[in-house]
């Protein structure tokens, strides 16, 4: 049996201590930059004694000094104290070749993405480490599969997937490989608990969970700015101040890299064989050519450096609320507004509609909450966004097609101006911009699940901590209704049937069997 399943198969998850290395088990890290040194960190102040390696000569001296010079920070703040540094320093050895790495518990390797790099590495350390030796690569984008591939005894292998900077970000993705051992990957995940992360269980999958799941926030973004339904900074702003994201696509990736965002997108798209939903960005790769890569070169998607300007958000003139709305239903997911409206002095008529999702307004027009149509499929409708609580949220964004009529704008403008909220006007977009990415962050997440990526839980986990999302998928989906994504992403399919927004067969599954049990019932 194999670690594959994470959901039956994989590490258990309670009462596994003892699994996890002993404090004196000697651990070793192989490959010396960022990530490498982070690594090392870690395993030192859990209590290792650690033995780190590079191939090139004086590098892991280097970077024992500067991990001493890192701790030492770490007592300026209080965060250490100094008996604890020297401690972990005097368990810190750098090593001349992989020779030194002989009788370590854990090697734990962060070379460059090269599979016959890592390949050449492991078979190297194959003859030299015992039996007993755990082996894990920290790759973010190579298949663990087939690094293991290359050994004599792959069971032993894991992806132990840490997040840059790894002494502070919580989450580790433990990928088991299609023939790691299920002792393996327990031994992995209670080794990462056991140092005060927080693991996650994951199959050997293209982006493993958080950078197979994560693609949706990207890709929706440049799609509306792509369409021309907003600019950067607007949908940005939407995305934080309605979305509850803590920050936007465009200032995410510049801060990330554009070239190694890009990148990531590229190889999970490579890796589904070209599928669609994971399909990069034109846009993008046009910024990459241009070496605006973000904040490293100065110029991304926004010009960084001294003197520049960051453009404002796209905010509407203030208008007139209406005196009066009729409410045709619970408005669903946004419900709440229904309070609010009567809350700001405005007059709430209800019409007895089970499920609607619409507001009418004085002059005639209608307010609606984003589900995949467009405003020029109806007379003269305004939609508006998906937010992550409408009470909290400070920014609104509404969408009308050319033919919307002005007052209609106007109305829906002053309406949430009155709730205390700025509006962004966008383009006649389906989805808009939270509504569609969470749908697709959503189906990703379910499609996951009923692939054995990871569990519901674990992935709503990997999302929170890895991505700083204010839900996870599955959450957002309990709070929206369990058919609410499918619905959207159906409607959007129909109206671009590349196959991008396509909802996935577990989506509909998911969504089919609430809607017979509420049928039943």
């Amino acid at each position: 049996m194999t670690g594959l399943d994470p959901g039956r198969s994989g590490p258990s998850r309670a009462g596994h201590d003892a699994d996890s290395p002993g404090r004196g088990t000697p651990v070793g890290v192989v490959g010396t930059g960022t990530m490498g040194q982070g690594i090392a960190q870690v395993a030192l102040l859990a209590g290792h004694p650690v033995r780190l390696y590079d191939a090139a000569p004086g590098r892991a001296k280097a970077a024992a000094e500067a991990i001493d010079a890192r701790l030492g920070r770490l007592v300026e703040k209080g965060r250490l104290t100094g008996a604890e540094r020297d401690a972990a320093i005097a368990r810190l050895q750098p090593a001349e070749s992989t020779a030194d790495l002989a009788g370590s518990g854990l090697i734990v390797e962060a070379v460059v993405e090269r599979l016959d790099v890592k390949q050449q590495l492991f078979r190297e350390l194959e003859d030299v480490v015992g039996d007993d030796c755990l082996l894990a690569t920290n790759t973010s984008s190579l298949s663990v599969t087939a690094i293991a591939g290359a050994l004599r005894n792959p069971g032993r292998f894991v992806g132990l997937h840490f997040f840059n900077p790894a002494p502070l970000m919580p989450l580790v993705e433990v990928v088991s490989g299609f023939a790691t051992d299920v002792a393996s990957a327990t031994r992995a995940y209670e080794t990462a608990r056991s140092w005060g992360k927080t693991p996650v269980a994951c199959a050997d999958t293209p982006g493993f969970i958080v950078n197979r799941i994560a693609r949706p926030f990207y890709a929706e973004a440049f799609t509306v700015y792509e369409h021309q339904g907003a600019d950067p900074a607007t949908i940005d702003a939407v995305l934080r101040e309605s979305g509850g994201f803590r920050m936007g696509a465009f200032e995410l990736t510049d801060l990330i890299g554009q070239d190694v965002n890009e990148a990531v997108t590229r190889s999970v798209w490579e890796s589904f064989f070209q599928d669609a939903r994971f399909a990069p960005s034109l846009v993008q790769r046009r910024l990459v050519e241009a070496g605006m890569l973000g904040h490293k070169s100065g110029r991304g998607w926004y010009a960084y450096g001294d003197g520049a300007e960051q453009p404002e958000p796209h905010t509407a003139d203030p208008a007139e609320p209406p005196a009066y709305v009729v409410a045709e239903g619970d408005l669903g997911p946004a419900r709440d507004l229904l309070a609010l409206i009567r809350e700001a002095g405005i007059t709430v008529r209800e019409e007895d509609e089970d499920q609607g999702t619409r507001l009418a307004l004085p002059g005639g027009g209608q307010l609606a909450l984003a589900d995949g149509q467009t405003s020029v499929e109806f007379r003269d409708v305004v939609y508006f966004d998906l937010a992550l609580d409408y009470r909290a949220a400070t920014r609104i964004a509404l969408s009308a097609s050319q033919d919307t009529s002005a007052r209609t704008v106007a109305e829906a403008t002053g309406l949430f101006q009155a709730l205390g909220k700025d509006v962004s006007v966008i383009g006649d977009v389906p989805g808009m911009i939270v509504a569609r990415t969470v749908a697709r962050l959503i189906d990703l997440a379910f499609d996951a699940v009923a692939k054995g990526v990871a569990t519901e839980e674990d992935i709503d986990t990997a999302m929170r901590l890895g991505v700083n999302y204010p839900l996870g998928p599955v959450e957002w989906s309990r709070k929206l209704g369990r058919n609410w994504a499918y619905a959207l992403l159906d409607d959007l399919h129909m109206r671009d049937p590349s196959g991008r927004c396509a909802p996935s067969l577990a989506l509909y599954r998911h969504a089919y069997a609430s809607e017979k049990r509420e049928s039943a019932s």
